[in-house]
């Protein structure tokens, strides 16, 4: 059951190509599919800038957050799946932005180095694919020791699969039985 008064937030991270975004929108799509009302935010465009807000010390992507969940919530949303490379190192600023009471998962989405840069290699264009390759190395380097509530891989696995596993995780869908039940 849902409380009105209760932000219920997955806080999904990954390196870049794991598959954050299209994991997410599967999951909006799913949710919405079974009529629960949530919203969806990148983290990744609130602070969107240059020169990069964050290496001046100011909490932009914060700010956004807050002001764009104040939004929500005055529309009568309790739920929201949010996106960023490092949430999961964030949650506590993160939860501090969404205010109130806030019961939160955090989830962490795995990807080797060869399928994360196959995924960046169809989706970079220009000449930046190898900076990219390079700073998602770095962020599954420092993504690694992170404590979450669930690490789930992404390599070879259909959006849907991974979407599941991730909202029955949190909480917000029933499992589906194994095929083998």
């Amino acid at each position: 059951m849902v409380d009105p008064d209760v932000t219920e937030v997955i806080f999904i991270g990954g390196r870049s190509g794991v598959g954050k975004t299209s994991v997410a929108f599967e999951a909006s799509h799913i949710l919405a599919d079974e009529r629960i009302r949530h919203a969806l935010i990148e983290g990744d465009n609130l602070d969107q800038a240059y020169p990069e807000p964050w290496g001046e010390g100011i909490a932009l992507a914060e700010r956004n957050l807050a002001a764009m969940w104040a939004n929500y919530r005055e529309a009568g949303y309790t739920r929201l799946l949010f996106t960023n490379t490092v949430s999961v190192l964030q949650i506590t600023p993160l939860v501090h932005a969404l205010g109130g009471t806030v019961r939160s998962a955090s989830v962490l989405l795995t990807a080797s180095d060869e399928t994360a840069a196959e995924r960046l290699a169809r989706r970079e264009i220009g000449t930046a694919l190898e900076e990219h390759i390079e700073r998602s190395r770095r962020a599954a380097t420092m993504l690694d020791g992170a404590r979450v509530d669930h690490r789930i891989p992404t390599d070879g696995r259909p959006l849907e699969e991974i979407a599941r596993e991730m909202l029955a995780s949190a909480g917000w869908l029933v499992a589906a039985p194994d095929a083998g039940e």
